[in-house]
Parts: structure tokens; sequence; C-alpha cells
């Protein structure tokens, strides 16, 4: 995995459940079929209501239409971010859409080890409300050795919480990589 991800950031405030970040209606798709598994990015976020994302005018699309993939590096999340239900569609979702890491105050538990266990995404956590504070299309830097993320249109520095137990996980790919890597699995 990179130990710095530089980009724009798309912000989204508190409780963004799965539905919202991949609506049922597109959960028709084969996630093992590739011309199939981009619908994900390209939908993804499509039912966020407009005004959870990040600007005034809250019509900020995080995929735009006909795409597959976002113009956002990294996605910022308040408190309890992928609640609802246990799909592991979502963090799929995001992933898909071209961003490899969240920033959150904190996680639904399951979307939590879901982004981890597939290895989707890097959930990084912040003691700060750094959905308040950064903008969607503020660029930001995460450095994942140093657990900063730095947001260079403020200038402001936050620090992360230590990824601890996951992060071998993440480094191999997802939970079944690691287990074969650490010969748990043939």
């Amino acid at each position: 995995m990179q130990t710095q991800i530089t980009g724009k950031a798309f912000v989204l405030g508190d409780d963004i459940d799965t539905d919202q970040i991949i609506p049922a209606e597109f959960l028709s798709y084969d996630p093992t079929d590739p011309q199939e598994r981009k619908f994900f990015g390209m939908y993804a976020m499509a039912g966020v209501p407009p005004t959870q994302c990040g600007l005034p005018k809250g019509n900020t699309r995080f995929v735009e239409e006909g795409k597959y993939q976002s113009e956002y590096a990294i996605v910022i999340g308040g408190k309890n971010f992928g609640c609802g239900s246990s799909r592991e569609h979502a963090p799929l979702a995001i992933a898909e859409a071209g961003v490899t890491a969240v920033v959150a105050e904190f996680y639904a538990r399951i979307f939590f080890r879901n982004s981890v266990n597939g290895g989707y995404l890097l959930p990084c956590e912040t003691d700060a409300r750094v959905s308040e504070e950064v903008r969607t299309g503020d660029e930001c830097t995460l450095d994942i050795e140093a657990g900063t993320l730095v947001n260079h249109t403020t200038e402001k520095t936050y620090q992360l919480k230590p990824l601890g137990d996951v992060k071998p996980i993440i480094d191999a790919g997802s939970v079944f990589d690691y287990a074969r890597k650490a010969g748990m699995l043939k």
C-alpha cells in the first residue's frame, strides 16, 4: 500500500449509511465480473443527500455522470461512517471509484471490518472534527506512516489514530492474503 495519498477531499457528515454509499438498486451488479464491478464505482455515494456533500450548494457529485472514477482521492466523514447494513459492497464501491482511504471520527464496526478484510479501503480515524473543518475540494495529503492528514488549502494538520493490528492485513491486500502469507491458509 502506498504511504501517502494526495488529492482532493470529498467531505460528508455524520451517520453516512451503506444505503447512501451504494443504494440497493445497484446491488444487482456482480462484483466478481470486471465489466460489472466498475458500476459500483459509478454509483458510489449515489444515495447521499445533496445537503451532506460539504458544499453550500450541496450539488457536488462524488462521481461525475457517465464516469466510473471519482476526481476525489480521500473521503472525509464524521461520526458513525458506514452504519446500516453489513453489505461489503459499500467499501467496495468507494474503492472502485478510485479512493483508497476514508478519514472519519469513527466507523460502524462492520464497515470498518469489511474495509480491512476485503482490502478495499484504509479506514483512518481521528479525534478531530475534520468533517467540519475540511471542505469538499480541499487539497489534502494523508500520510499513513506519519499518521497525519494535512489540509494544504488551510495548512492545518490533523493527527490520526494508529492503525494497530489492521495494518498488516491492509498491507497484505485482504484478510485472506494476510492469512496465506502468515501460513494460516494454503
